[in-house]
């Protein structure tokens, strides 16, 4: 009986190792998908074993790359979408989405565009969301959202979901998400309009940094008594936001926001100047202006 034991184990064995083995393909990864790749896989064609007869998603994931970062997807030179089944022998070239190229007609992966860009948060992207609201983006942030939440909200609301979690974009029900590479905020910032190519749908200074509401604008008998005296003797236009109350208007802080905003704009080749509309600061309950460095932590907003 033992003979016959320690033989049924070796015969599993040499089972369990054939079928690891059954499988293989030869698969590329281009551009900045390598990011998420071991290093020794980076920038070059490597064999990859499979079990069974996967879908090219659950095998590209496999190997750390979130399905939101792919663009296309060629089987044999034939573009294919995530379901596709993958076959021992297939030639797999995997591409991140292309800039210069207009590819459409071979799409098989991509979702359809939303038709108005918006944005949700992981938490630890604070001050990003501070940045994007400023720029005119509908972004909704909180600290204290969880993963699910997250994953649902962007794909019941439809909006993007941007976030240093990899794993968490791998989950099936989200269509349009962006892994942000960047520890610095402003760097983040850039990444984004880049990926989604938002240079020139920015509207700045029309959200509440704090709420995300669409301010509104208020006459200046309004806003006296609640801004320092100084500044309504200066001032002439002001906004209020119709949640928290806070007033905003051109102070301090203009300069340096719309002077980023036009930064930004120059380095990606569309230098346009920037709308004069109205910037924030501090309410007078609060006193002092609005810092967007200071206002949008990873903690609050």
């Amino acid at each position: 009986m033992t003979t016959c034991v320690a033989s049924k184990g070796i015969v599993w064995r040499k089972r369990e190792d054939s079928r690891r083995m059954a499988s293989m393909v030869s698969i590329r990864f281009y551009a900045e998908l390598n990011d998420f790749l071991l290093p020794e896989k980076r920038q070059v064609s490597f064999s990859q074993g499979f079990n069974g007869w996967p879908a090219v998603k659950a095998l590209i994931e496999s190997l750390g790359v979130p399905h939101t970062e792919v663009d296309l997807i060629l089987i044999n030179q034939e573009s294919v979408d995530f379901s596709c089944r993958v076959r021992d022998g297939n030639r797999i070239s995997v591409y991140p989405v292309f800039e210069a190229l207009d590819i459409r007609p071979i799409l098989r992966v991509r979702p359809e565009p939303l038709r108005e860009p918006s944005f949700i948060l992981d938490t630890h992207l604070g001050r990003l969301a501070g940045y994007l609201r400023m720029a005119g983006f509908d972004t909704l942030y909180q600290n204290d959202y969880a993963d699910e939440a997250l994953a649902s909200a962007s794909a019941g609301e439809k909006r993007i979901l941007l976030t240093r979690d990899r794993g968490l974009l791998k989950r099936s029900v989200v269509t349009h998400g962006y892994l942000v590479r960047s520890d610095n905020p402003q760097e983040q910032l850039k990444e984004v309009l880049h990926r989604f190519d938002l240079f020139n749908a920015m509207k700045p200074f029309r959200l509440c940094i704090r709420c995300n509401e669409p301010l509104r604008a208020i006459p200046a008998t309004e806003a006296k008594g609640s801004v320092p005296r100084q500044v309504w003797e200066q001032a002439r236009s002001y906004k209020s936001c119709p949640v928290c109350g806070r007033i905003y208007w051109k102070g301090s802080h203009y300069q340096k926001m719309a002077g980023l905003i036009s930064r930004i704009r120059e380095k990606a080749g569309r230098a346009v100047c920037v709308t004069d509309e109205l910037q924030h600061d501090r309410t007078a309950k609060e006193g002092g202006s609005i810092d967007a460095e200071k206002e949008t932590g990873p903690d609050r907003l």
